[in-house]
This record gives structure tokens, C-alpha cells and sequence, in this order.
């Protein structure tokens, strides 16, 4: 499946990155977003597709300037934007990603650990299972993966396994980022791969999504506080007198279940 995409700008697909950024954030329910800071980048050893980032094989290197995100890029986060929004629409964290190879869309994800009863159903890992099996290849080389919020540890691995190219994310983690916000593991010059990294692609839009997402399940579960006790003072007082003779009632029929010899316990 292909997308249209918007002619690339000059410069498109640029790798470098920026300095590890603060984890400060407020405390949210889940990933929120910390202010768009500086994050280390690593180098990809396999090839991109033109208008992508030119790749080196030398080890991680940090750089003080900001990314400078293409036409093309915006274009591929857009479409994991909108693979977040059906996250949001099944009652799950709204995070998406896509895997593009050259100018085509090979595999779209969306976050659903809830409803698939799956630790590892985040929108990276659908995305990379998805793309293996339509490429009929585990390794995925000279392919990009654009996601909504910055990789957490597990899909950090199972990117650098897939042999992914380059990752573009958005909203920055501060509890679980593993490209530098909480940890960065692409830049480990040990690692037999080395993926380019580049954080803050449309990261506002990234960062609302999920703010309005929290700050509306918060309100959630606030009206449905607010219901239960509603419902529970307008409820009417059981008198005393009927109470204590609801306890005689069953305290006689337990008398008598446990006499009867004929089986379990039955009304009179």
C-alpha cells in the first residue's frame, strides 16, 4: 500500500540530532510530554531510500543543533497520527506508527495492550510484525519507522533486531523513553546495529493527543466517582427495626438448612 506524498524539501530526512533532553515532566497517568529538548542520535549502517537521512557507520555521535524534519517526514508522522487516533477510538493510550520503505507504506500500528490482553501490543511492535510478515522477512532493512511517542525499552530492541534504518518519533517519554529521555539505547557503540534516531516531529500535535487523552479519562473516572456517590445518598436508609429483622430472618434459615438431612440448603 502506497501514500501520496508531498515533493521532499531540500535537506529532507536530515540525521542529525540533539543533546540528551531533561526528564522532568509533570506526573500524568501515562507518557506525557517533557519540553522539546535536546536527544542523542546514532548512525544506521544500511542504506535509506533517497530523500532520506544519508547514513554513516561511525558510532553514536551527539549533536548541539535541532533536528530539521522534511516535508516527507511530517507527511509519514501525519499517517501515525492517525493510526494513534484509532487507539483513542478503541479506549487505548493513543500512540501510532508506520514502516515505510522508500516512499511506500509497508505496515501502519496502533497502541492496544488492553484490548488484545498483550504486554507488547505497542504501535511499534504491531507495526514491525506486520511489516515482516507482509515483506516475508524478519529483518527489515532500509525501512523507517515513524511513531507518535518516543520508544520505550522493549520496542527499542525489537527495532534494532527488525535492523530498522531510522526511527522519527514525536512526544518525547520521560518515564520510559529509551532514545534518551529515560535511557538511550541506540547509542551503545558496542551494538552489532546502529539505528539514526531523531525525536520531535510534530511533537506538540504528539504531545496534545495524549494530554487530552489522560486529561479526559481523569474527568472519566471523576464523573463516575461522583455517580456512585450520588447514587449512593439518595439511596433509602434501611430502618433499624427491618434490619435487624432481615438478620433473624436468615439467621433461623441457616438454622434450618443446617438441620435438614435431605440436602443442601432450600427455601421453606
Amino acid at each position: 500500500m502506497s501514500e501520496p506524498l508531498p515533493a521532499a524539501s531540500p535537506g529532507s530526512g536530515s540525521t542529525s540530532g540533539t543533546d540528551a533532553g531533561s526528564a522532568s515532566a509533570s506526573a500524568a497517568d501515562s507518557a506525557s510530554v517533557i519540553p522539546a529538548e535536546t536527544l542523542p542520535l546514532t548512525t544506521a549502517t544500511s542504506g535509506l531510500p533517497a530523500g532520506a537521512a544519508e547514513l554513516a557507520t561511525a558510532p553514536s555521535t551527539h549533536h548541539p543543533t535541532p533536528v530539521s524534519f522534511s516535508e516527507r517526514d511530517l507527511h509519514f508522522m501525519k499517517l501515525a497520527q492517525a493510526a494513534a487516533e484509532e487507539a483513542r477510538a478503541a479506549g487505548e493510550v493513543p500512540v501510532g506508527a508506520v514502516l515505510v520503505r522508500g516512499d511506500e507504506v509497508i505496515a501502519k500500528g496502533f497502541n492496544h495492550p488492553i484490548g488484545a490482553h498483550d504486554p507488547s501490543a505497542h504501535a511499534e511492535m504491531v507495526a514491525l510484525r506486520a511489516a515482516a510478515h507482509t515483506l516475508q522477512n524478519y529483518r527489515l532493512p532500509g525501512c523507517e519507522l515513524y511513531v507518535t511517542l518516543e520508544p520505550c525499552l522493549m520496542c527499542a530492541g525489537a527495532i534494532m533486531h527488525a535492523r530498522i534504518a531510522r526511527v522519527v518519533f514525536g512526544a518525547r517519554d520521560p518515564k520510559t523513553g529509551a532514545c534518551g529521555s529515560v535511557v538511550d539505547a541506540f547509542a551503545n557503540p558496542q551494538l552489532n546495529h546502529h539505528t539514526t534516531v531523531a525525536g520531535g516531529a510534530l511533537e506538540d500535535e504528539c504531545g496534545a493527543a495524549l494530554k487530552l487523552f489522560f486529561a479526559e479519562r481523569r474527568r472519566a473516572v471523576r464523573e463516575a466517582r461522583a455517580a456512585r456517590a450520588a447514587a449512593h445518598e439518595a439511596a433509602p436508609a434501611v430502618p433499624a427495626v427491618h434490619a435487624a429483622s432481615a438478620a433473624c430472618a436468615a439467621a433461623d434459615q441457616t438454622g434450618r438448612a443446617a438441620t435438614d438431612e435431605t440436602g443442601p440448603a432450600r427455601l421453606p
